[in-house]
């Protein structure tokens, strides 16, 4: 039977404890449902680059975390032992990113494919999600495209 979803408040306390530097940088989790995931972080003094903006690497990890939540949800409700692995990214920065930036991902219908492909076939498969970041005036401030490789574990 696959296991139950855990909640936002479980996946920001899981943040606490196993991605600590994402959670004191103030990257949080919003909403999230099989298609879309919605991951915040407000510029300040502890994140913040030399140039009173968002350090590039607190966006990545916002970013990531918006992408990489909905193919962890998806391998947990599989029930299947999958592992994940970002197998590379790019980004492109188009704005200062100042105040709360929130980063979406609107690809989850991405991995339903990729995971039926890897649990069929038991070959490893590949897939590209992105993470658009916007500040408060819906302006994107920085754009990231993430591969992640899911494969069956032995």
């Amino acid at each position: 039977m696959p296991a139950k979803s855990p909640s936002i408040f479980q996946i920001n306390l899981f943040t606490f404890f196993k991605l600590p530097s994402a959670w004191w940088s103030g990257v949080r989790l919003k909403s999230i449902d099989h298609k879309r995931a919605v991951v915040t972080v407000k510029h300040r003094w502890f994140n913040q680059n030399p140039f009173n903006s968002m350090f590039w690497a607190v966006q990545g990890m916002a970013a990531e975390f918006s992408t990489g939540i909905l193919v962890s949800t998806a391998i947990r409700e599989s029930g299947r032992k999958i592992s994940m692995l970002v197998q590379n990214n790019n980004a492109n920065f188009s704005k200062k990113a100042t105040g709360r930036i929130t980063f979406t991902c609107e690809d989850g219908h991405r991995i339903d494919d990729a995971l039926k492909k890897t649990i069929e076939t038991g070959e490893g498969q590949t897939l590209w999600m992105k993470s658009v970041g916007m500040n408060q005036d819906g302006v994107v401030v920085s754009t990231f495209n993430f591969e992640w490789t899911i494969r069956l574990k032995a």
